[in-house]
């Protein structure tokens, strides 16, 4: 396998740092973009594993940390929180589709592929819904545990954001307290239609994947239903017994059963779908 990073510069200030992998042989025709979720990044836990996994099935895999994730140039400390506070829903959608038409034009592969699927985990999960609706040269969307709302904050924490522009929230793994700052809240009260989620999902012509833990404490299985029954051509497999991360950690020490049988559904649905599209 070829493994290589590139770097990308959205906006002055902002650094996207990502890495493409690509199977021996003849260069592939199918593309899978990987986006990673709130306090995530591209080399948390499961991620490289599960990219490992797409390229050994064939496909060329880009996997990425939006610039304003928090983690530094090392690829793994929360170093950047300022950068962490200012980020909006606006701003990660627009560097996953930029990412998206790299892909798609050939610039990150060497060749252009046919077929280009996205796999998005948590927020990266809604946020691919989002790309996947608007954009018809998305071949196949599988998401894992994703959001089907923005709307996570109850009322107290809304009003005291408001009021002293910027909000805290702990990172259990880390115990660092990360600043939110207001702008978020912001961007999206003014873009609550185009962020919204659902009604995304509704416009989604690619074959979809929904899978979801049916223990997953931080965004609810019904929140996968709720995403399954809005597209048009959505499958739901629910994991049993498996939370967030599908019992994965960081650092990634092994795989679990409740991974392997996301990515079995996972890679069966890429084959599928974007095998077609090569055809």
């Amino acid at each position: 396998m070829i493994r290589r990073s590139f770097v990308r510069y959205p906006r002055p200030g902002d650094t996207l740092r990502g890495e493409v992998r690509i199977p021996e042989g003849p260069p592939p025709r199918s593309a899978v973009v990987v986006v990673h979720g709130f306090k995530g990044f591209k080399d948390w836990g499961f991620f490289p594993y599960v990219c490992d996994r797409l390229a050994a099935a064939g496909h060329a895999v880009i996997s990425f940390n939006f610039s304003r994730n928090g983690i530094g140039a090392d690829g793994e400390t929360f170093t950047e929180l300022e950068s962490f506070a200012s980020n909006t829903l606006s701003l990660e959608q627009a560097e996953l589709r930029a990412v998206v038409d790299d892909v798609l034009e050939g610039d990150l592969l060497p060749l252009r592929p046919r077929a280009v699927g996205l796999l998005g985990h948590s927020r990266g999960g809604g946020q691919s819904v989002l790309a996947a609706a608007d954009d018809p040269r998305i071949s196949a969307l599988v998401t894992w545990a994703a959001v089907s709302t923005w709307e996570r904050w109850d009322d107290e924490t809304l009003r005291q954001w408001r009021e002293d522009g910027r909000i805290w929230i702990l990172n259990t793994r880390t115990g660092q307290q990360m600043p939110l700052d207001v702008t978020l809240l912001e961007d999206y009260e003014a873009n609550r239609e185009r962020l919204d989620v659902l009604a995304a999902a509704e416009r989604v012509q690619a074959p979809w994947l929904v899978v979801h833990g049916t223990e997953d404490l931080t965004v609810p299985v019904g929140e996968a239903r709720a995403l399954a029954r809005a597209g048009p051509r959505t499958r739901m497999i629910l994991v049993e017994g498996a939370g967030h991360t599908f019992e994965a950690t960081h650092p990634f020490q092994a795989t679990t059963p409740e991974l392997e049988e996301a990515l079995r559904f996972t890679l069966r649905h890429f084959r599928r779908t974007l095998a077609h599209e090569e055809g």
